[in-house]
């Protein structure tokens, strides 16, 4: 992956860092997580549809959950490369290695 890529990846994962610590974003996600599993619980036997849909809206929360993880994951990874880089570049440069 380039630099330029890298450096991406990696200050995305500082707002997806700056999102999963937000605690109005925290308190939507319980919010939301428990309103559904509320709702839920409150179907009849007969509403196999609207519990069916409810499920699928408490996964979505985790999924948007989930994907914010993956994005601060990535980031430390592409981070952790633009430091190995780094060092290589001034190993080469310390050395008189030239590319």
């Amino acid at each position: 992956m380039s630099e330029g890529k890298l450096s991406q990846a990696a200050a995305k994962a500082v707002r997806a860092q700056n999102l999963l610590d937000n605690e109005l974003l925290a308190e939507a996600f319980k919010g939301l997580e428990d309103s559904y599993t509320a709702a839920w619980r409150a179907t009849t036997i007969e509403d196999v549809s609207g519990r069916e849909k409810l499920f699928l809206a408490i996964n979505i929360v985790g999924k948007v959950r989930d994907h914010l993880t993956a994005v601060v994951n990535n980031g430390k990874l592409a981070a952790a490369e633009l430091k190995q880089l780094a060092e290589t570049a001034e190993r080469k440069k310390r050395f008189g290695i030239l590319t």
